[in-house]
């Protein structure tokens, strides 16, 4: 399906100001809604809303279905009297301007707990029957999620295929004496997650009421270490002793001379077809409980995927083996209905993965960051330049991959800089914006700017840099650095390009 002619940011929740060393649900995001209607943004695009894996990372969640925990606003726990004031001092080691991961995660963690044991001793007959709901509608994902979650924990962090045989394999026996023992670590995780559920249904419902749509963002591939492969071992590619038999990556390209050797567990798509495509279903579904329009990473991963050996340390070795295709969209459709959804389809895009797109007429994605090359006849023919466009396209600067526009800029050789200059007469003291005005006036009905674009800041600002394990996903703002000009020129893009914000929803 196309999407409206539209315009929005891409800025993640935990990029936003706030007082507790991360951006969470909290005021700061209802404001930055209130932003976005000032500057006449109809979009707001988020990363995935997992928690974070290796890396940090919000692609390798350890469930699909579970929202982030240290996304939860704890000053609304404080107003439900689950958490003091005193609870809530923030240590003086933690920045306004870059989310300090190791300081944050168990000082996070530790209020939480302390509002868990609270809600367990004093929530109101209310509360308890609407966490009970929650719990009993969400049961098809919770349970395993919440018991994983519990014996990471229990088992020191160790990989779970390292645990104990009969706790890997799911003995039924050692499950019912491990939920039994660890019943309190269960519930604590299950109520992190209505937590989570209630704030994030809240502030989405106030986005919608103000015309502003979500934009989520679905990873292809989960992580080994996840509820998800744990409990449905039968439809990843495991070996004998539960490990990945082969991991997912792509080969050599832009970003990496060896691939990306992304390591998640590739999945038996006969497995999947065989129960009807049961577990996407129930994913999808989830997805469109959170957000009103899903950007499906890695997109070409449906047609064919990249198999590399679980035993090779880069992604250069490896072969295309064919994905489900067509068949998982009409199982989706089937059960779900036409869905909105961008078709992340970035690098080398081969006829079939066109094909499938099209298909379902899937907007594609545009990056100007590749749009340029030496000035040469054939660089007028790149497709991510905006006079090769269709409408049914969502065009950025960049992503959430990418350097930021100016740290681009400040990379880029004199005959890149001299094709962007001749393309687009851009402002050289201005870069960020120029770039984004020619995404605004393309003929792509989808335009997204990232946040940093928009405050036009360097390379020091990227949010990650693809194959680094370190030093990613940790960039905020702050409010001291938006101006009232920043909404205004939004704003004026939107009238001159015909982008206008959507009317609310009630």
């Amino acid at each position: 399906m196309s999407l409206p002619r539209d315009s929005g940011i891409l800025l993640h929740i935990t990029s936003l100001p706030g007082p507790h060393g991360s951006g969470d649900l909290g005021a700061a995001a209802y404001h930055f809604v209130d932003w976005l209607v000032g500057a006449q943004q109809g979009l707001w695009q988020i990363l995935p809303l997992g928690g974070v894996g290796p890396g940090n990372s919000p692609y390798m969640s350890s469930s699909a279905f579970a929202g982030n925990v240290l996304l939860i606003d704890l000053h609304e726990l404080l107003q439900r009297g689950w958490l003091r004031e005193a609870d809530l001092a923030v240590p003086p080691t933690f920045s306004d301007m870059q989310l300090q991961f190791d300081a944050v995660i168990p000082w996070r963690m530790a209020r939480l707990q302390l509002a868990a044991l609270a809600f367990s001793q004093s929530s109101n007959a209310a509360d308890q029957a609407d966490f009970a709901a929650f719990c009993g509608a969400q049961a098809h994902w919770l349970h395993d999620y919440a018991l994983f979650m519990a014996l990471v924990q229990d088992q020191q962090q160790q990989v779970w295929n390292d645990w104990p045989q009969a706790l890997a394999q799911r003995d039924s026996e050692a499950l019912r004496a491990a939920e039994h023992r660890l019943a309190h670590e269960v519930t604590f995780w299950k109520f992190c997650q209505w937590c989570f559920a209630r704030q994030w249904k809240r502030l989405r419902a106030y986005a919608n009421g103000r015309g502003v749509r979500i934009v989520g963002d679905a990873p292809l591939f989960v992580a080994h270490q996840s509820a998800d492969v744990w409990t449905h071992q039968n439809l990843f590619e495991l070996e004998a002793n539960c490990a990945p038999r082969v991991v997912a990556g792509v080969p050599p390209d832009y970003f990496s001379a060896t691939g990306q050797r992304w390591g998640n567990p590739l999945y038996r798509w006969q497995a999947h077809a065989d129960e009807g495509y049961a577990w996407w279903i129930a994913r999808v579904r989830q997805i469109f409980e959170w957000v009103d329009v899903v950007r499906i990473d890695h997109f070409r991963g449906l047609a064919a995927y990249w198999e590399i050996p679980a035993s090779a340390p880069t992604a250069e070795h490896g072969r295309w083996l064919p994905g489900p295709g067509a068949a998982l969209f009409h199982a989706l459709q089937s059960a779900l209905g036409t869905t909105p959804i961008i078709a992340e389809d970035l690098g080398t895009i081969t006829p079939d993965v066109e094909a499938l797109r099209t298909t379902f007429a899937f907007p594609g994605m545009r990056v100007l960051h590749f749009a340029f090359g030496e000035g040469r006849p054939e660089d007028n023919r790149n497709a991510y330049l905006p006079h090769n466009y269709d409408a049914n396209t969502v065009v950025y600067t960049g992503t959430h991959d990418n350097n930021t526009t100016l740290g681009w800029w400040n990379e880029i050789g004199p005959a890149m800089r001299q094709h962007v200059r001749d393309y687009t007469h851009v402002d050289e003291d201005d870069v960020p914006w120029s770039l984004m005005r020619l995404a605004a006036a393309s003929v792509a009905n989808t335009v997204i700017h990232p946040m940093q674009d928009v405050l036009g800041l360097d390379a020091s600002h990227r949010m990650n840099t693809p194959g680094n394990q370190a030093g990613c996903w940790q960039w905020r703002f702050g409010w001291s650095q938006v101006t009232p000009l920043h909404a205004q020129r939004l704003a004026r893009m939107g009238d001159l390009f015909r982008r206008p914000l959507s009317p609310p929803r009630c």
